[in-house]
């Protein structure tokens, strides 16, 4: 029998929030650090299109099993809207679709804001990654379909209109988990009687990270030039956020030596005392500042689901 091939790169962990620049995939960008560092494992939290800049949080390693927690977190993005032309794909890259020589009044637009702010129903992009019948919408639109995407319910915490010319207005957006930007603005247009479309698109923010966090591609990319590998690969370490600061929502569980042991081999743990909680759905578990688990507080004791090397 042959031995299971060893998994390629180091067995390094932890979070990097990477600033995406413009006309650079999220999937490129993935591999892209995945290869600087010589990770096992990448993976990233919530696709940002080409054309759009910005924050792209990257898991490396064990960090990839804290993905849906980030996945779920709000988002924040300042936008442009072009008017006078709707686009297949609701931004610069699509086909003109429809046009229209009028053009909004800035109070219009501020009119039109309240009723986007809450939550609110939205059809996703015909360019999208939702699933027709088994296909990506996006996939069926390259081969010229027309889909009826259904309508789904999504979250507006704040919608801001930053400032407007004649032909464009600036926003910004806190929205929750599922919310296409890109649909905003083809659905302003279309009520405003203009159309409209995304010129310019920028994600400063995906709970819990901070706009301060990001680290420009650049940045890593000149750390090549250090040839020594270990050294090289050190500086890039620094960069690093710990895995456990994608899980700050959630009640944190110290716990001592024994009991981390205990965790990560897949065991419960009592938790004794009168300020022991109580019941939680979801929870983590450091010992000595480090992650060990993840899991379910209930009936006296912490369950783990995940566990961390």
């Amino acid at each position: 029998m042959s031995k299971p091939k060893k998994p390629k790169g180091r067995l390094v962990s932890g979070w990097l929030i990477l600033d995406k620049p413009v006309d650079f995939g999220s999937t490129e960008a993935v591999s892209k650090i995945k290869w600087l560092f010589n990770a096992q494992k990448a993976g990233h939290a919530g696709t940002l299109d080409p054309l759009a800049s910005g924050m792209l949080p990257i898991a490396l390693g064990d960090a990839t099993k804290t993905v849906p927690y980030v996945m779920d977190g709000r988002k924040i993005y300042e936008f442009a809207v072009t008017w006078g032309e709707e686009r297949s794909t609701d931004d610069l890259e699509g086909e003109v679709t429809a046009t229209s020589d009028k053009r909004p009044a800035e109070q219009a637009i501020r009119d039109l804001l309240p009723s986007y702010t809450g939550t609110i129903t939205q059809v996703p992009p015909q360019f999208s990654a939702i699933k027709i019948a088994g296909e990506r919408a996006y996939d069926l639109a390259r081969d010229g379909e027309t889909v009826e995407i259904p309508s789904r319910e999504v979250e507006i915490f704040r919608l801001t209109l930053l400032g407007a010319t004649a032909d464009k207005a600036h926003f910004e957006v806190e929205c929750g988990k599922g919310t296409y930007v890109r649909a905003l603005a083809r659905d302003f247009g279309r009520e405003l009687g203009c159309y409209g479309h995304i010129s310019e698109l920028r994600r400063t923010f995906v709970a819990p990270f901070a706009e301060d966090r990001m680290v420009p591609l650049a940045d890593l990319v000149a750390l090549e030039k250090i040839e020594d590998r270990d050294e090289r690969l050190a500086a890039l370490d620094e960069y690093l956020i710990d895995t456990a600061e994608a899980l700050s929502n959630l009640p944190h569980l110290p716990v001592t030596d024994d009991q981390a042991h205990r965790l990560k081999m897949g065991n419960p743990v009592i938790l004794r005392g009168r300020d022991a909680p109580v019941a939680e759905t979801e929870a983590y578990a450091t010992a000595r500042g480090k992650l060990i688990a993840i899991g379910e507080i209930g009936q006296g004791e912490f369950r783990p689901k995940r566990v961390f090397g």
